[in-house]
């Protein structure tokens, strides 16, 4: 998008031609620029006093936390200290935040909320592919597809532009999708596919199935270019699509209707998202998807493939650079000694001074203010007052924390119960890069200058990493400083931006990781020859069914799933402050099917409990005659008493260590009688 002064005090935005989004822009897009001038914004630091937030200085903020952070660390040891990233910041940002950890505090304890948003199909990736990059292939490629399964993903509300690289599959009558919900994406589908709640894996064993013994087996391109494949069919080989049915409630035929789509086009690909991911078993989820794609010989080929829908603003960037808790810049493993040395040595520290890997995002807030866990939490570009799983007990965690440092532009919910608040800039109002959904690094340059008081994340940690001793040349304050390092600490890496410059990126050139040098134009298109396992060959998963963690039961009879709204964006510490989408959707609410909100003694509009064995939220309830009877919905971005995720299950996919946010068993009654 671009912005230009709209009068003295406003600014437009404008959509771009960008390949992207062809020129579209969502609702959320077109009203971005309220919150550049919302009485909302922070710019001055507020500091706990009395029980009360109350204005400070810069100086006398940083030189509190500096102060406080040194006093812990020589009391209990640098992993007292905790620092919790998000997915929406810069490369800059997450690069330097993950840097700050490991060098000026000389903590493990880092980590981000994209834990909570890709991280499942990244290890899947990475198993399958030997590297993970959301789209290995430019979105654009999608537009030429005759067919696409999109699995967990609703992009008619979560990036309603996307859409239009679907045009060609939707009118071919090849857009197929997988949903428990008759979502506004499920609604342009040739095939929806309903599975319930929590039997992705299921739905997916059954159309491989289905491809197998209907002849769609891609021989040659299994034997050529793969390994594994008897063994995942040793186990797939047993869900025939009838007891996938019987497991899913998809029919038969329409599992094989789907198989023969995706195998007779000229041009398919496989889609997933969130909704496949957010699962104790997202990792083999999201495997399995990608086994149908590798069975019908679509990755790695030209107008075809497997690919991860990311869900924030630097959700592929975010998770290359550091601020995630075993790995180094440039999707390096922090315990790999190589890498380690070569991080080192662009930092200017030792190998062994460098922290082992860490807590991952939930046990990290799980483990706050515990014997043994951080007794210091500093919060960057997050929300997880809101966004965490088992909400209140991550909110009781941060309250037993000694020291809670938030950075933000607004006093979101985790804001208001810090001992410290941090003013920073918007995306307008500085510099920086971030890598979209394929790969391809963007420079967003700066428009507006920030209003008086604000600091940028990067002149933030800069300051405290004086204050702790650091050289001030190791934390530079310049975000093209900051990538001239990053690109060195990258190089050689999975994820090598070492030949990308804001100079390349200032001159229009797209620039898709690895970029190895600095004349070398790019990858757009990845395992076009082989893939990144040493032998080349990508890897089937061998995968099995267990179903959610938590099923419903005689007390807690109903399936709930979150997502998102058109109008809000995660924890809504945003978009519920632009007006236009707070007074479209200004609260939160329970979608039910008539007959089951009739049974539990409501009817539409009326005020519900939904309550699981973690919580409750009150909310009013709208009847939606296409959801299943078992099933009930609820969008995840308000806060208070309708925290979603108040109720939903941190069980953690044990490679991934992502939470099952995506189904949990509730009951829904009465709120007066909930409350009674």
């Amino acid at each position: 998008m671009s912005l230009s002064p709209a009068g003295r005090t406003s600014v437009r935005v404008r959509p771009r031609d960008f390949p992207t989004n062809g020129g579209g822009l969502c609702q959320k897009g077109w009203t971005s620029a309220a919150l550049l001038g919302s009485p909302a914004r922070l710019t001055t630091p507020l500091v706990r006093s009395g029980g009360v937030l109350r204005p400070a200085s810069w100086d006398e903020a940083l030189g509190l936390v500096a102060g406080r952070l040194r006093e812990i660390v020589a009391e209990r040891g640098p992993d007292a200290v905790a620092l919790f990233g998000g997915g929406g910041l810069t490369n800059e940002k997450a690069y330097l935040l993950g840097k700050f950890a490991r060098v000026a505090v000389g903590t493990s304890q880092v980590d981000y909320n994209g834990r909570f948003c890709m991280s499942s199909a990244a290890a899947a990736a990475n198993r399958a592919f030997g590297l993970d990059r959301g789209l290995p292939f430019p979105v654009t490629d999608l537009d030429g597809a005759d067919v696409v399964l999109l699995a967990g993903a609703n992009p008619a509300e979560t990036m309603p532009p996307f859409l239009s690289h679907l045009r060609r599959a939707t009118e071919a009558g090849g857009l197929i999708v997988v949903d428990p919900r008759r979502t506004p994406t499920a609604e342009r589908a040739a095939l929806h596919l309903a599975p319930a709640p929590g039997t992705d894996l299921a739905l997916a064993l059954g159309i491989l199935h289905a491809a197998v013994a209907d002849g769609h087996l891609d021989r040659d391109y299994v034997r050529d270019r793969t390994a594994g494949f008897d063994d995942a069919w040793r186990l797939a080989a047993a869900w025939w699509p009838e007891r996938a049915e019987r497991v899913t409630g998809v029919a038969a035929a329409d599992q094989r209707r789907a198989a023969a789509l995706l195998a007779g086009a000229s041009g398919a690909y496989v889609l997933t998202g969130r909704g496949v991911e957010q699962h104790a078993t997202g990792v083999d989820t999201a495997g399995a998807w990608i086994n149908l794609a590798l069975a019908l010989g679509l990755p790695g080929r030209p107008g075809s493939g497997w690919g991860c829908l990311t869900g924030q603003g630097n959700g592929q960037g975010g998770r290359e650079h550091g601020q995630k808790a075993d790995q180094l810049p440039g999707y390096r493993r922090i315990d790999d000694p190589a890498a380690r040395a070569h991080v080192a040595r662009v930092w200017g520290v030792h190998p062994d001074a460098l922290p082992g890997p860490g807590r991952s995002a939930y046990e990290l807030l799980d483990a706050l203010g515990t014997p043994g866990g951080p007794s210091a939490l500093l919060v960057f570009g997050s929300n997880p007052v809101v966004s965490a799983p088992h909400a209140r007990r991550v909110a009781g965690r941060l309250a037993a924390l000694d020291l809670l440092v938030v950075a933000d532009i607004v006093l979101s919910e985790t804001a208001l119960a810090a001992d410290v608040v941090l003013p920073v800039t918007q995306w307008a109002e500085e510099d920086g890069t971030l890598t979209n959904l394929e790969g391809r690094v963007l420079l967003r340059r700066r428009a507006l200058p920030p209003p008086a008081g604000a600091r940028t994340d990067l002149e933030v940690l800069h300051g405290l990493a004086v204050r702790l001793g650091q050289p001030p040349e190791r934390f530079p304050a310049d975000p093209e400083a900051v990538f001239a390092e990053l690109r060195a600490a990258s190089a050689g890496g999975p994820a090598d931006y070492s030949g990308v410059t804001y100079d390349r990126l200032r001159a229009g050139e797209a620039l898709h990781w690895p970029v190895p040098a600095e004349d070398h134009p790019g990858t757009p298109r990845l395992f076009l020859d082989r893939f990144a396992h040493p032998d080349g060959r990508a890897r089937f998963a061998a995968v099995d069914h267990t179903g959610p963690a938590e099923p419903p039961d005689a007390e807690f009879p109903l399936h709930a799933v979150t997502g998102r709204v058109l109008q809000h964006y995660q924890s809504g510490a945003q978009t519920r402050r632009v007006e236009e989408l707070r007074a479209a959707v200004p609260e939160g609410y329970v979608e039910a099917h008539p007959d089951t909100a009739r049974r539990a003694g409501l009817g539409d509009g009326a005020l519900a409990a939904v309550t699981s064995r973690r919580g409750k939220v009150v909310v009013r309830v709208r009847c939606v005659d296409s959801l299943p009877a078992d099933v009930v919905f609820l969008p995840f971005h308000f806060p208070g008493d309708q925290r979603a995720n108040l109720l939903t299950n941190p069980a953690l996919d044990p490679v991934s260590r992502m939470p099952e946010f995506k189904v949990c068993a509730v009951r829904l009654s009465p709120a007066r009688e909930a409350r009674s």
